[in-house]
């Protein structure tokens, strides 16, 4: 366990925004986890909770305390039915805990690759891409209470997965601090391919069935449309895709022919958000500092490391644009303090 006084936070999340908060601990193990909560819980010191830093924008100086997931690990309970459960650690990196799995010969978390942040953040808004999401490989959370220091497997069915959602996203939800994620994988998963640009290519390649070259695939197709935070500071995509009804689709659809959409299964429409802010002349939008990426439009960027303040307003403007021209709104994918 580590403690530091006025922590920079800038370089901890990736949207690079000046930020630092009173004190910050990085915790390795469960005994540490315990230990910093039983000091919070005596002195009411406001806490929060931080792995990869990919999806929070901090727009101020945080009072109390940062918790950095430290904690590292992965073990593998094997089982008879419907493949083995890969444990992992909340503080391993996504990315390198994917490839681990794929160099294992587990299927499944192939379409997940390259996405920034930790494992123990993945379940909060629940990952997703190209076809997958993390609930379809998830087995369970375990978490403790940050107030009562209770200890809780949660079970795939009581995470209450959305898009881009579920109960650690919550208010009651937030106060459990995850410090392991089990998967359930398998050698024989079938491979997801559905995603368009993902066919197209593999179609060209004619590559065999292996979720490595799948792996592969998706990274270059991120690669070449996702900037590196490490390079350009952002959050990833920063608004969710919008979800209308029938109705409403269809009157869109009558005044834009080109709208991209994806139909679901209860009849309503996924919009294409990057499409929609596109249409509203914001890709390639730079001004003090905030923008939006060239590559992108769902992906606002802060290469003048600029204040989560001018972010925030950014996003804004664009909601504001994309509610008057389309009646749609736009939902903010990080959090933002």
């Amino acid at each position: 366990m580590h403690w530091e006084l006025n922590a920079d936070l800038a370089m901890r999340h990736t949207m690079g925004c000046p930020a630092r908060v009173e004190r910050m601990v990085t915790v390795t193990d469960i005994d540490d986890i315990r230990c910093v909560l039983s000091e919070l819980t005596s002195t009411s010191a406001p806490a929060f909770v931080l792995g990869g830093g990919s999806n929070v924008v901090f727009t101020c100086d945080l009072a109390g305390v940062v918790i950095n997931m430290g904690n590292r690990g992965v073990s593998v309970d094997a089982s008879d039915s419907g493949g083995d459960i890969v444990r992992a650690a909340a503080g391993e990196n996504w990315h390198e805990f994917v490839w681990w799995t794929l160099e294992q010969g587990y299927v499944g978390l192939e379409n997940l690759v390259l996405i920034p942040g930790t494992v123990g953040a993945a379940p909060i808004q629940n990952i997703g891409a190209y076809g997958v999401e993390l609930k379809d490989r998830l087995h369970s959370v375990r978490a403790i209470h940050m107030d009562t220091l209770e200890e809780r497997e949660f079970s795939l069915s009581e995470c209450y997965f959305g898009y881009r959602d579920s109960f650690f996203k919550s208010e009651p939800g937030r106060r459990w601090l995850i410090w392991e994620v089990a998967f359930r994988l398998s050698t024989e998963t079938p491979l997801v391919l559905e995603y368009a640009e993902l066919k197209r290519r593999w179609e060209s390649v004619g590559a065999p069935c292996d979720a490595r070259a799948v792996a592969k695939l998706v990274e270059a197709i991120r690669t070449e449309k996702l900037p590196d935070p490490a390079q350009l500071p952002n959050s990833g995509s920063f608004f969710k895709n919008p979800i209308v009804s029938a109705a409403h689709f269809l009157t869109l659809n009558e005044k834009f022919p080109d709208i991209v959409s994806f139909p679901l299964a209860d009849g309503s429409r996924k919009l294409a958000a990057g499409w929609l802010i596109q249409a509203c002349g914001w890709k390639g939008f730079l001004e003090n500092g905030v923008g939006v990426y060239p590559k992108q439009a769902l992906v606002l960027i802060n290469p003048g490391h600029k204040s989560g303040g001018e972010v925030k307003l950014l996003a804004s403007k664009i909601q504001a644009s994309v509610a008057e021209r389309f009646g749609v709104s736009l939902e903010v994918e990080p959090l933002i303090l």
